[in-house]
């Protein structure tokens, strides 16, 4: 299925139907008096979270969705049906916001952290049938009340991915391998750049009973992503909601000159991603285990900042089972409410300038 993330559609909700104003004239019923029914609400436009979706593939820029308009009210008390709602599914993650005649955008809802369903547009009210209008002076009144017209938004979705770790790196330094073996997606790996097009998201399963986590791996950075090269800056965006970055360097291309252009790319991308929680996982060390020493001394400062630190090949599967049970381990210690989480990232981490201080760039 084709991956997409961002759409613009248009939505209508319905009218509502007119009340009536009739009368009930019947053969021996003297003084019948008004007997018009109400008109049915119009239909509303409801966003709804479907699980199993992970792509906004299925809306097309420029489409619109309609809700159907009540029915009008008639004679006898009988009263308008409702019109259908138009209900809108779409992936966990989801963001919709009104887009304003001058092109401003205002976040309407943001479908994650259990909003599950959300109307949008709601669809006009009914109007009242004459019956409502009769009073002690007016016994016979000659009209009811229009049906209330519905409304129109342009809208603007925008998925960003839930997941509970991010994986970021550069193109071909195995994310996917890893990937693959940590969970149950199956990503396209092969040896070459760029290979990930799209990000992928995998559950992994702890080793005993317990609830599983969502890994989250994008298409790979490059040095100037933020300004636009490459790949990997449009979709780092579905690592922003995670809480735990994984860092996966290539131990045989420079593995600490790569790491801080990554921290730079996130940097300038944004600060709130940038002082996120992170592991760095040195990978491929099957192709060159005497590269060890050489980076021993890089290695020895992340530990210092309590910067936990994996040795792995996805190759052989040497050290994965480490990192696998860790990642539970470092998951569950992180505070779970939003302010404490804030205030911990706050404490544990530092400012770019601080952070480079003693690495070779």
């Amino acid at each position: 299925m084709i991956f997409k993330d961002e759409v613009q559609i248009v939505t209508s909700s319905g009218k509502g139907g007119d009340g009536s104003a009739s009368f009930r004239r019947e053969k021996f019923v003297a003084e019948g008096g008004p007997d018009g029914g109400d008109g049915g609400d119009g239909g509303s436009v409801i966003f709804k979270v479907n699980p199993q979706l992970n792509t906004l593939a299925k809306f097309h820029n420029g489409q619109k969705f309609s809700a159907l308009p009540g029915a009008d009210g008639m004679g006898g008390l009988c009263y308008g049906k409702q019109g259908h709602d138009t209900i809108l599914e779409v992936p966990p993650g989801t963001i919709v916001s009104e887009i304003d005649t001058e092109g401003n955008k205002k976040v309407i809802v943001d479908l994650s952290d259990g909003v599950n369903e959300y109307i949008v547009l709601k669809g006009g009210r009914g109007g009242k049938g004459n019956i409502h209008f009769k009073t002690a002076v007016k016994q016979s009144p000659q009209y009811a009340q229009k049906g209330a017209l519905g409304t129109s938004k342009e809208l603007l979705l925008e998925l960003k991915l839930i997941a509970h770790i991010g994986l970021a790196g550069f193109p071909n330094a195995g994310k996917s391998s890893i990937v693959s073996c940590l969970t149950n997606a199956r990503p396209k790996v092969a040896d070459y750049p760029f290979t990930t097009l799209i990000p992928n998201l995998g559950m992994m399963i702890p080793e005993y009973y317990g609830d599983g986590l969502i890994v989250a791996d994008i298409p790979g950075l490059i040095e100037g992503a933020a300004e636009g090269r490459g790949l990997g800056i449009e979709f780092l965006k579905h690592i922003e909601r995670t809480k735990l970055l994984l860092f996966v360097l290539d131990i045989t291309e420079n593995p600490e000159e790569k790491f801080i252009i990554l921290q730079k790319e996130l940097a300038s991308y944004s600060q709130r991603l940038f002082k996120r929680s992170y592991v760095v996982c040195f990978n491929k060390i099957d192709l060159m285990p005497e590269i060890l020493e050489e980076i021993q001394e890089f290695m020895d400062r992340l530990k210092k900042d309590n910067i936990p630190v994996f040795i792995t090949s996805a190759g052989t599967g040497e050290g994965l089972a480490v990192l696998k049970n860790d990642l539970f381990t470092l998951w569950n210690a992180l505070p779970k409410d939003q302010e404490e989480l804030d205030a911990y990232k706050e404490s544990q981490t530092k400012d770019f300038d601080d952070f480079t201080i003693g690495l070779d760039l």
